[in-house]
């Protein structure tokens, strides 16, 4: 029995550690990407003043952020901005768009 029991906690663990190491690479595969998000449907972090996920104020507001898969940030489509400005998504928070 006592083996038996050794056996389930060793397999227990390794399924731990599996699973955990899955997150974290899922995780890994996602990065920020500033300036592309709607009003109100920004991940996280929407610049001074605010709280978090949804905070947003404004279209394509360049200090907010949402998770996109690595690689994909600069490729996004967007419209183009009043000027006729093409927008890009940024890895780093943007001086454009920002709230009034």
């Amino acid at each position: 029995m006592s083996k038996l029991i050794k056996s389930a906690a060793l397999v227990g663990a390794v399924a731990a550690a599996l699973s955990t190491h899955a997150t974290t690479a899922v995780a890994m595969e996602k990065e920020k990407c500033f300036g592309v998000s709607m009003a109100g449907k920004n991940d996280c972090a929407a610049g001074p003043g605010t709280t978090c996920a949804g905070s947003s104020t404004v279209d394509y507001q360049g200090n907010a952020w949402t998770l996109v898969d690595a690689g994909t940030c600069m490729d996004i489509e967007l419209p183009a901005m009043a000027d006729g400005e093409m927008r890009k998504g940024s890895l780093e928070a943007l001086e454009r768009d920002l709230p009034a």
